[in-house]
């Protein structure tokens, strides 16, 4: 009997292991749990980051945001099988061809012989090649005329810029010869078709390089079976029907940016014009915004609104204001144009001051003034249409936009920054990335800089940056401090 409570000693001992055994093995069962729940959330929440902040025009949520389907035709398959001599058949040899890819009548209703030469007389310009329905009534209701220009394969942009802008817009484009110019034709019939803001508010002008004029039977190919949703995937496809040949000439002769910037620029017909690349998008409301601006503000004939511009990362969604701006700033999700590969394009424009202005106004209104003017700055502005003109010796890259708006400011221009207005640019650059080409071209022109400034310097009597004193240093140095950030 004495032995009993031993045994119920080592019972209770038993007992008592077991209990925490099971403690134990719960435990470990919670632990493994939250930890299981707990990437289950990280892997849900960054997919859902993902979903709300993608960027493509092709993609659902901007599909049904930004371009409304009513806009939009219905519309057959395009075969992928068509060959691409079936393709480009000119009107003449139609008769027989793949269907919806046949070849259709040119787009552009002039006549190639009487187009207008350059000074240089090596490009042929067309001034009024294809004008919207409505572009004349909406050049009289605006003050302000966007100007922008730009090649075939650059033109997947433009859908998203004429759905922001609802003002007037003269575009300049570029072709080489008969392939080149019937691709152009097809993509902008394609364009005109699907987007109501293009047919409508557009002006189309035409350039062609004097040694590669189109024949007059070139005809745009028949694009009725292109996805309107999908405008820069089917541009994509479009151009994988060029020729190697003319890729090989587009490589080895410059793009003549300046001519075509200030073609664009003298077929607005308002009293001012906001001259942009064709990739970069205003903010929503920005055409109302500015005229209202405009009309209230006295007239100051030697003033430049600048219009600042950000980098928006492709995950996030087009901001809708500037406060929406400000958070994808705040998150890594934007930045100042170049902020990274250049910063001299726009730094002067003091982007921090802009973002930390304290007025709550939504109105158009002048942020600040561009105190810290340096060479290189290169600003989207919207200003009278008498400012100096875009010097077209500068032909491909390098020194083309902000040797005018040095020119500018020589001339005594004042740069205003505005707010709360701002345009943006997809995509967050963070190194350079410039082919070889592009290099040599900068290059060129840099040699071109220097008579250039002379020249400045003659028309004004003024040198207030001391460019002739720092003779031809001055581009040199900047090129080799953007190297080294790079």
């Amino acid at each position: 009997m004495a032995s009993l409570p031993v045994l119920g000693h080592k019972r209770n001992h038993i007992c008592g292991t077991a209990i925490i055994q099971v403690g134990c093995r719960l435990w470990n069962v919670s632990v493994i749990s939250v930890l299981f729940l707990t990437i289950c959330n990280i892997i849900i929440t960054v997919r859902l980051f993902n979903a709300t902040y993608r960027c493509s025009v092709e993609n659902k949520p901007r599909k049904h945001s930004f371009f409304p389907e009513s806009r939009y035709l219905p519309r057959p398959t395009l075969s992928t099988s068509t060959s691409r001599s079936e393709f480009f058949q000119t009107a003449a040899s139609a008769t027989g061809s793949a269907p919806g890819l046949g070849s259709g009548a040119g787009v552009f209703h002039v006549s190639l012989e009487l187009g207008r030469w350059d000074e240089s007389r090596k490009y042929k310009m067309l001034d009024a090649a294809l004008v919207g329905e409505k572009y004349i009534n909406a050049s009289s209701s605006f003050s302000v005329c966007l100007a922008t220009q730009s090649s075939v394969e650059k033109l997947g942009s433009l859908p998203q810029v004429a759905h922001h802008w609802i003002g007037p817009m003269s575009v300049a484009l570029f072709a080489a010869g008969d392939e080149e110019f019937a691709l152009l034709q097809g993509y902008v019939k394609y364009l005109r078709r699907c987007f109501v803001p293009i047919s409508e508010r557009v002006a189309f002008h035409v350039l062609f390089p004097g040694s590669r004029m189109p024949s007059n039977s070139s005809a745009a190919p028949r694009t009725e079976g292109l996805d309107c949703l999908r405008p820069e995937k089917e541009l994509a496809r479009l151009l994988k029907w060029r020729s190697a040949e003319l890729k090989s000439w587009r490589m080895r002769n410059p793009y003549p940016q300046n001519v075509l910037r200030n073609l664009a620029r003298k077929n607005c017909h308002t009293d001012y014009v906001f001259l942009l690349d064709v990739d970069v998008i205003p903010s929503r409301d920005l055409a109302q915004g500015l005229d209202a601006f405009l009309r209230r503000s006295p007239r100051c004939p030697r003033c430049a609104y600048v219009v600042p511009t950000y980098e928006i990362d492709n995950r996030a969604h087009f901001p809708k204001n500037k406060p929406d701006l400000i958070r994808l700033v705040r998150k890594g999700l934007a930045q100042p144009f170049h902020h990274k590969i250049f910063i001299y394009n726009q730094y002067a424009t003091n982007f921090s001051r802009w973002e930390n202005e304290e007025s709550q106004n939504t109105d158009v209104h002048i942020s600040h003034d561009v105190t810290n003017f340096e060479f290189l700055y290169e600003p989207f502005y919207v200003a009278p249409d008498d400012v100096p003109p875009h010097n077209e010796k500068f032909i491909g890259y390098g020194y083309t936009r902000n040797t005018q708006v040095y020119e500018m400011f020589v001339a005594g221009y004042k740069f205003k920054v505005l707010s709360p207005v701002f345009t943006c640019h997809w995509g967050l650059e963070k190194k350079h990335k410039w082919p070889p080409w592009r290099e040599r071209q900068n290059y060129a022109n840099r040699a071109i800089f220097e008579v250039f400034k002379r020249e400045i310097f003659a028309r004004y009597q003024k040198d207030p940056l001391n460019m002739i004193k720092r003779a031809p240093t001055v581009s040199r140095i900047a090129v080799s401090k953007f190297r080294s950030k790079t």
